[in-house]
């Protein structure tokens, strides 16, 4: 195959990038939610890799009650985060890779390694070529998305030591707390956490140690941060259970904010209706005529009891519909009734049908299964419990001596 036709080809290849950068993107985000999911993402650099720490990084950052926090410890944790949040890709990464690779594929020495690599593989077709060049161009941007990602980890360690910094004052604060209330986390209970953690990212509690080690993350990050939260978990709930009161009116009043967003029924109206009839050719005048006399037999109702009795005068037809669901009413009618007062009557309302006059007589409420109660009751409890949490964890740090180096 004459390789002329090479380097061509190599800006067909640019097609791949949305592919590969859609990848990438999506290992980014999945490391953000399970620590097996954030395999798919390429290892960190030599330079974020953990080892044993130096002497720099055993040199004790600040104290907190005279309790030590390390550079190390802030590294680590700084890493933890990354692999949570990942370390600021996702939404940025496409538009930055689109414009790297515009930047890769104008550069000639990329097309001279492309020429090395078909000679390399004795490429004697175009088949083969347009393979070798799909394998070549999808390693260049392999090794672009790598690279972009270091650059993103390395621009946010700044944000993200602070962010280290602060929280691990406060699990410095949550564990002496935790410790003058005489509640302890055993290390055989932070292992059933890990445990738990482990099964359900489908390892053992060994491999998950060496996979979160693979991502520049110690063990041990972990084991104490999963320490703290269960302390302090401990703590609020002592502290506060007694303050805590739902009421069932709460548990209500949640239960129907919550149908008002989805769209959900928490009543059934008592519904009557009367509805006219048109002929099916109708000019514009015989309906405004038709429409008059139903506002006039609307005039004339008081309430749901005279609905039938009017209905046979007038020649309508009369509907009683019980109990229904507002959700089986089409707008804008179905607001209508929901805003309407017991014994209200509705104007009238043109449909295909003809002309009809809804009544409400009445709404009984629909009662929530007793899961979704308990559900909505451990919802609103877990804010209360938050809001004092975050009270009292103010309080800590405003006595707290934290003495910085």
């Amino acid at each position: 195959m004459h390789h002329s036709a090479i380097p061509r080809l190599l800006f067909a290849s640019a097609l791949l990038l949305g592919a590969g950068v859609a990848a990438a993107v999506t290992s980014d985000r999945l490391a953000a939610q399970a620590p097996r999911q954030a395999a798919a993402e390429p290892p960190p650099d030599k330079a974020e890799r953990q080892s044993q720490p130096g002497k720099s990084e055993q040199a004790i950052v600040l104290l907190v009650n005279d309790e030590p926090i390390t550079a190390y410890e802030i590294q680590q944790r700084a890493n933890f985060l990354a692999l949570q949040t990942g370390a600021g890709m996702g939404a940025e990464l496409k538009a930055k890779a689109e414009a790297r690779w515009a930047q890769i594929i104008k550069d000639p020495k990329i097309n001279d390694r492309l020429h090395a690599l078909m000679r390399e593989r004795k490429v004697a077709s175009q088949e083969q070529a347009q393979a070798v060049q799909k394998e070549f161009a999808m390693k260049l941007q392999h090794d672009m998305i790598e690279q972009l990602q270091r650059e993103s980890r390395a621009a946010m360690m700044p944000k993200l030591r602070k962010e280290a910094q602060e929280e691990l004052i406060e699990e410095r604060l949550k564990l002496q707390e935790a410790k003058r209330g005489g509640i302890e986390i055993t290390d055989e209970d932070v292992q059933r956490m890990l445990k738990t953690l482990a099964d359900r990212n489908k390892m053992t509690q060994e491999q998950f140690a060496q996979h979160i080690k693979g991502m520049g993350v110690d063990i041990s990050t972990m084991k104490e941060r999963t320490r703290a939260q269960a302390a302090w978990r401990e703590v609020v709930r002592r502290k506060f259970s007694s303050q805590i009161s739902i009421t069932n009116r709460d548990v209500d009043r949640m239960i129907s904010a919550t149908a008002n967003e989805t769209g959900a029924d928490t009543v059934e109206l008592q519904v009557q209706k009367i509805t006219l009839p048109t002929p099916g050719k109708l000019d514009q005048a015989a309906l405004a005529k038709r429409y008059a006399e139903a506002d006039g037999l609307r005039q004339r109702l008081d309430g749901c009891t005279a609905m039938a009795g009017l209905a046979k005068e007038a020649g309508a037809r009369f509907e009683d519909m019980k109990y229904i669901k507002p959700s089986t009413i089409s707008e804008p009618t179905r607001s209508m009734l929901l805003n309407a007062r017991d014994g209200d009557v509705l104007p009238p309302a043109t449909v295909a049908a003809g002309i009809e006059i809804y009544a409400v007589c009445g709404r009984r409420s629909i009662k929530a299964d007793e899961k979704e109660r308990e559900r909505a009751q451990e919802e609103l409890a877990q804010k209360e419990y938050e809001i004092m949490a975050k009270r009292q964890l103010r309080d800590l740090r405003q006595d707290a001596h934290i003495e910085y180096r």
